[in-house]
């Protein structure tokens, strides 16, 4: 699991003076009083969407800590990613989910709509996410999918992008005709406010019931697995558009020497030619790639991590069902 890290001012805190210890011992104390477990309440929120929508992006805000990758490439997100948020007496359990695909029927793009329709069957509530103002086929096949016994909420998201507010009426209007909307929520994963508000606004579809994890746990994915998603951020957002989404990233090393993590990582690409668009001139390229990966994850962690990447070619791999599930791809 990955906890919550302390930040600067919890670690330095100055000593504590006398008359503090006093109060502390008369009752007065800085923990947080403990939640009554019948207040409790808990439940998954699944959040969907057609690729490049800002899902990945709303579930690090939500969660308050990059635990989904993101960059402009369409699929960046391969993975179901839960991330959790602890607030008072509610537990949020959020699941990120791939963009759901229509376009190509390989093998790596049937894993990951059989990931989508898995993660949406069993929620208490969905983030249905769209461009504010905006609704095509692809969006039109993700909610098709969406389940009819769980409710729905309308996430528009990218709403400060909209320059004439009036003209989300009619759009909205054609949305609620579409379908039964439990809420509709303008807003911008990167404004803080309208993360709080959305937060408040999803709550009371969450069931009374125990918390499921540990209040500072953000992430149920391993160190191993958030590892190989950093390097293949870095690797998308550095390559553009020129390298195709089905190259991936296979952990082949993991190990932990004190305050060091040394990992061995291979990133997988299905021609001879992408090997050197990965590689670069000199392999200044792989270079930057890897620098830019390890400076995240030691940011993400707090200790030195040593990366180490190398670059193979395995053809046809993202039309090859078992090499899909031998790279972690269910």
């Amino acid at each position: 699991m990955l906890a919550r890290a302390l930040g600067k001012s919890e670690v330095d805190a100055p000593e504590v003076a006398e008359s503090e210890v006093d109060a502390t011992a008369e009752g007065e104390t800085s923990e947080p009083e403990p939640i009554d477990p019948a207040t409790q309440r808990c439940g998954f929120v699944a959040i969907v969407g057609k690729p490049n929508v800002g899902k990945s992006t709303l579930l690090n805000a939500l969660v308050g800590q990059k635990v989904s990758i993101t960059s402009r490439k369409a699929q960046t997100t391969r993975h179901r990613i839960t991330g959790m948020r602890t607030l008072g007496p509610t537990q949020f359990v959020f699941v990120d989910t791939p963009g759901f695909q229509t376009r190509h029927g390989n093998a790596l793009n049937r894993a990951l709509n059989k990931t989508v329709l898995g993660a949406v069957s069993d929620v208490d509530l969905i983030l249905f996410v769209v461009e504010a103002g905006h609704f095509n086929l692809a969006d039109a096949k993700v909610l098709d999918l969406l389940p009819a016994n769980v409710p729905v909420m309308l996430v528009a998201n990218k709403f400060d992008l909209v320059h004439r507010r009036g003209d989300l009426a009619p759009w909205l209007r054609s949305m609620q005709e579409r379908h039964p909307f439990a809420e509709f929520v303008p807003m911008s994963a990167k404004h803080p406010k309208d993360i709080q508000r959305l937060f408040a606004i999803c709550e009371k579809y969450l069931p009374l019931q125990p918390w499921m994890h540990d209040p500072d746990d953000l992430t149920d994915r391993s160190e191993r697995f958030m590892a190989s998603e950093m390097v293949r951020e870095k690797l998308f957002r550095l390559t553009g558009d020129e390298l195709p989404y089905t190259s991936t990233v296979v952990i082949d090393k993991f190990e932990e020497e004190g305050a060091l993590k040394r990992i061995a990582a291979t990133i997988v690409v299905e021609r001879e030619g992408h090997k050197g668009m990965v590689i670069g001139d000199k392999g200044e390229k792989l270079k930057r790639i890897g620098t830019e990966a390890r400076q995240e994850l030691e940011k993400l962690w707090d200790c030195k991590v040593y990366l180490e990447l190398w670059v193979k070619v395995r053809s046809g791999w993202a039309d090859d069902d078992a090499r899909v599930r031998s790279f972690g791809y269910e």
